[in-house]
């Protein structure tokens, strides 16, 4: 099982997606596991600003250090500091592009097997202190090249691609598009659509029975 430890300050904002459709059964069959820590659950009180002013000037609020420490502390006291079992991941828009190869990565078992555990740090504002990704060693990904105003969608699409890898997830392995002949074009039924007047039909390719052919289109 993969443990998916998310460090936000907005758990509500992600949390319905990650418990519906094919995340949430993964969830119920045990294949992956998730759990948040808000920063600010890690303050002496809920009413101290978990956000500093930066150092040398600029516009917004930075993430203070500790109560995110804090928080990535729990997680790992939670996972049991196995280093080997656990990654810890800083989401930066200067960090190494997320790809499939990453995700088949982190859905690896850990090497000496059992639970494993990966620790997304989700920035807000401005940032985290960078001290925070510095002591922890974390990786720093991007999920694309453009600035969001939170790290919650980027968790939300690591834990998502990593965890259709994982065996038993899918209802079928070929049903990763990665790995199987796909169009980028789709239909179903009917086979005639009517619509405001005019008609759209299936490629008559797809109605052929004829594989090879078909098989021809789909790599076209």
């Amino acid at each position: 099982m993969i443990h998916f430890h998310i460090v936000t300050l907005f758990p509500e904002s992600i949390e319905p997606y990650l418990a519906a459709s094919i995340l949430g059964r993964a969830q119920e069959k045990g294949k992956i596991k998730v759990s948040f820590y808000n920063p600010r659950d890690y303050m002496p009180s809920r009413k101290d600003r978990v956000d500093r002013r930066p150092y040398g000037g600029g516009p917004g609020m930075v993430l203070a250090p500790e109560p995110c420490l804090k928080a990535v502390q729990a997680a790992l006291q939670m996972s049991g500091f196995r280093k080997s079992r656990h990654e810890v991941i800083f989401f930066s828009p200067g960090g190494k592009q997320f790809d499939q190869a990453m995700a088949k990565k982190l859905a690896k078992p850990a090497r000496l097997g059992g639970n494993k555990d990966i620790v997304l740090i989700c920035g807000h504002y401005e940032g985290v202190d960078a001290r925070v990704a510095k002591i922890l060693k974390a990786k720093h990904i991007s999920v694309g090249p453009y600035v969001l105003t939170g790290g919650e969608l980027p968790a939300a699409t690591v834990i998502d691609a990593t965890t259709r890898y994982i065996p038993g997830v899918l209802g079928k392995e070929e049903s990763r598009e990665d790995e199987r002949v796909a169009s980028s074009e789709v239909y179903t039924r009917p086979e005639v659509l009517k619509w405001r007047g005019k008609n759209y039909r299936v490629p008559k390719v797809l109605l052929s029975g004829n594989h090879a052919e078909i098989l021809k289109w789909k790599t076209k």
